[in-house]
């Protein structure tokens, strides 16, 4: 029996602390050295403190080019997922005083009164597949039913199944741009008609985590399309994945709604000089980009000199169509210490798997690697 406790509720796809961690997305060079700086001049007196978003805020406004007012910081892009899962699906007073009732509690549980609503009362989710698994864990934690849409052709949008899938019980659509695991980012087209199909009351969430790397932001488009909320994460260009911090943007009244379901102090002192500090570092984030540019072009060209097929990506990871060699590539690598994540199991990804594309460094050492094991299976 293991003596180190499971604190995880998910798989967490783990790999060794001296590994070459190429699974999970991360900034593969590690945050500006600024953000090291910023933690260490925190006071004693700022830490005794409750946190003051006002200043942190203001400069992700900024970033973001929106004011402030639409604008929330969450802990984690994770967390502003949770809240537009809780505020959109979240039983309404109705099926909030059946549930009550049913479980014997409240002023109404004494009279008998009718027993709680059916699950066709709860609202639904619509997850257009492939996609990041916390939508589902969300939707799941506040009750809400999962209403899952497959791809169409090479991970394309099927209209029609989409359309099929939302109904005047969907609360919200999650949906990310660039694509996870995919790196497809949805036209302007396909933004405004998934707008449009929604249901009055409905939100689009659309996740933007990925978006520093390729594709066109949306939140422009915030006032042409006002059932949109666009999250954004500081984890990936910016390499703040381990002080959790992310935000959600959208119009005043939608923003109001997130706030509500909120903690009001869901970041730590630490957290905000981070992201103060990581923001301020425009050139340590323009720099990594480029290298993710380039790694993605080499991961492209060695593909092609071994015949894999790939998804052409605007983030910061490649989709490659391994096929029959899935499994070599996921042992050999692992077997050298470096790890890639293995995307088979997920709606149109079989024998796929899915390689971060960080510093050009990391990413030879990776398609060196990938050499050795297809020449020597060859």
């Amino acid at each position: 029996m293991s003596s180190t406790p499971d604190v995880y509720a998910y798989d967490r796809a783990d790999a060794p602390a001296d590994a070459l961690r190429l699974h999970l997305n991360e900034h593969t060079g590690g945050c500006s050295p600024a953000v090291v700086e910023a933690i260490a001049r925190v006071s004693r007196e700022t830490i005794a403190k409750y946190p003051d978003y006002t200043r942190v805020t203001q400069a992700v406004a900024d970033h973001l080019d929106v004011p402030p007012a639409r604008v929330v910081l969450t802990n984690g892009l994770d967390e502003g997922i949770f809240a537009a899962a809780l505020a959109q699906l979240r039983a309404t007073p109705g099926v909030a005083a059946g549930l009550a009732r049913q479980a014997g509690i409240g002023p109404d549980a004494a009279r008998g009164a009718s027993p709680a609503p059916t699950s066709g009362d709860l609202s639904e989710a619509v997850i257009i597949e492939p996609a990041f698994g916390m939508y589902a864990d969300a939707v799941e934690a506040v009750g809400g039913t999962v209403v899952r849409v497959m791809p169409g052709p090479e991970l394309s949008l099927d209209r029609e199944a989409i359309a099929a899938a939302v109904t005047p019980r969907t609360g919200v659509l999650f949906i990310a741009s660039p694509g996870n695991p995919s790196g497809i980012s949805l036209t302007r087209d396909e933004v405004a008609w998934l707008s449009s199909i929604l249901p009055p009351g409905a939100l689009l969430l659309l996740d933007e985590a990925y978006v520093e790397f390729g594709g066109e932001s949306a939140i422009p488009l915030i006032d042409t399309y006002p059932n949109m909320v666009v999250g954004r994460t500081f984890a990936k260009a910016y390499g703040l994945a381990g002080m959790r911090v992310g935000a959600l943007v959208g119009r005043e009244d939608v923003i109001t709604r997130m706030r509500r379901v909120l903690p009001p102090y869901s970041l730590n002192v630490f957290v905000v000089a981070a992201l103060e500090a990581a923001l301020a570092d425009r050139a340590y984030m323009d720099d990594y980009r480029a290298q993710v540019r380039e790694s993605r072009a080499l991961l492209y060209a060695a593909c092609d000199r071994w015949g894999l097929p790939y998804v052409r990506s605007e983030a910061n990871f490649v989709l490659v169509r391994a096929g029959n060699r899935r499994q070599a590539l996921l042992d050999g690598l692992q077997a050298r210490n470096i790890y890639i994540r293995d995307r088979d199991s997920q709606p149109g990804c079989q024998g796929c798997v899915r390689v971060t594309t960080g510093l050009v460094a990391h990413t030879r050492a990776c398609i060196d690697a990938m050499e050795e094991i297809l020449c020597a299976r060859a």
